[in-house]
């Protein structure tokens, strides 16, 4: 038995000792966790119960953004030992799918992800993971930056998918987590300039504060007026939808230069229209991004190199025993807060 965050059902949270498998097969490390993040999908579990047609049945333990230290390692690891610092990619594929043979585990029908009904994540001291999907920390990379690997993963996705071209302008619709962190993928993958829309102003305030991105409060003026303007009426080679709400796509062709691209990343909960014919007119290309396949590493490069600075989107760390003190804060989507994190005792 292991002390763990639990989600015993919708709206409610326990700290409590759960029995989880710590079994180190031969491929396998077991990791001391040592900070987690506090992640939206994780937090709409506790507030909803359910994702599309994930449902949480049975108590679960939450977590997926996740650094720690490595206590053992199974016989066939060849490439990390005990004591390497680490993050983790929650998702397993099955290794002998269709999906992961093209290189695409991320959309394998059968991949197994933290925190994601059944699978327990790792709001817990200890996890036992594939070495497969263990990464080693660079030394200075902190855990902090290390469980922000995760979101920064989609982020990179998303800048992968959208093909950019060195000196492309960018424009990313939603200024959370996942938004701020496109941003920064973009700007690290060729962006010369990137506009982030959202009615939060501290928000953008925060994601203002780096080089290269431009905030756009659409409360006070659209996205597509701000993007015409400073580009003379063409419109930005590259638009990431990362809100998630069904009307962003009003006028999201408005954005979109003639022959540009459009990057889907957040997930709507309801149906979503979707204007085809001004996709046609403008022959747009759409990409759809869900989560992330083999970028980790990149990621954890981008970072170890300085050319993205993840830790100005860390609000506040909670202790292990705060940890429902920290959901009960994340439900509340404070206008100043990016990323809570946890750090575990020890």
């Amino acid at each position: 038995m292991v002390q763990a965050l639990v989600l015993e059902k919708k709206g409610e949270l326990s700290l409590r000792d759960i029995d989880l498998p710590l079994e180190v097969g031969p491929d396998d490390v077991k990791i001391s966790i040592h900070t987690v993040g506090v992640c939206g999908s994780d937090v709409h579990y506790y507030t909803h119960g359910a994702i599309g047609s994930f449902v949480v049945r049975e108590p679960m333990v939450l977590g997926h953004e996740a650094a720690g230290t490595i206590t053992a390692v199974g016989a066939n690891v060849k490439t990390l030992r005990v004591g390497d610092r680490v993050c983790m990619e929650p998702g397993v594929p099955n290794m002998n799918s269709r999906a992961t043979k093209l290189g695409i585990y991320n959309v394998d029908p059968d991949v197994r992800f933290w925190a994601t009904p059944p699978i327990h994540g790792v709001l817990t001291p200890e996890v036992v993971h594939p070495a497969a999907f263990t990464y080693k920390l660079p030394a200075n990379v902190s855990f902090a930056e290390g469980a922000m690997v995760e979101p920064f993963a989609v982020g990179l996705q998303a800048a992968t998918r959208a093909r950019i071209t060195p000196g492309d302008v960018g424009a990313v619709i939603g200024c959370g987590p996942i938004g701020i962190m496109t941003a920064l993928a973009a700007l690290a993958g060729g962006c010369s300039r990137v506009y982030i829309s959202d009615h939060s102003a501290p928000k953008l305030a925060i994601a203002g504060q780096y080089p290269g991105i431009h905030p756009v409060n659409f409360s006070e003026r659209p996205l597509a007026q701000v993007v015409a303007e400073e580009t003379e009426g063409w419109g930005a080679d590259v638009v990431f939808e990362c809100s998630g709400s069904p009307r962003a796509f009003d006028d999201v062709f408005d954005i979109v230069r003639p022959g540009g691209t459009l990057v889907l990343v957040g997930m709507p909960v309801e149906p979503t229209k979707f204007d085809v014919a001004a996709a046609i007119i403008k022959e747009a290309r759409i990409e759809t991004v869900f989560r992330y396949a083999n970028n980790f590493d990149r990621a954890v490069n981008l970072i170890a190199s300085g050319k993205v600075d993840l830790k100005p989107l860390i609000s506040e760390t909670f202790d292990f025993a705060q940890s429902i003190e920290a959901f009960e804060r994340a439900a509340k989507g404070l206008g100043s807060d990016v990323k809570l994190q946890i750090v575990m005792p020890g």
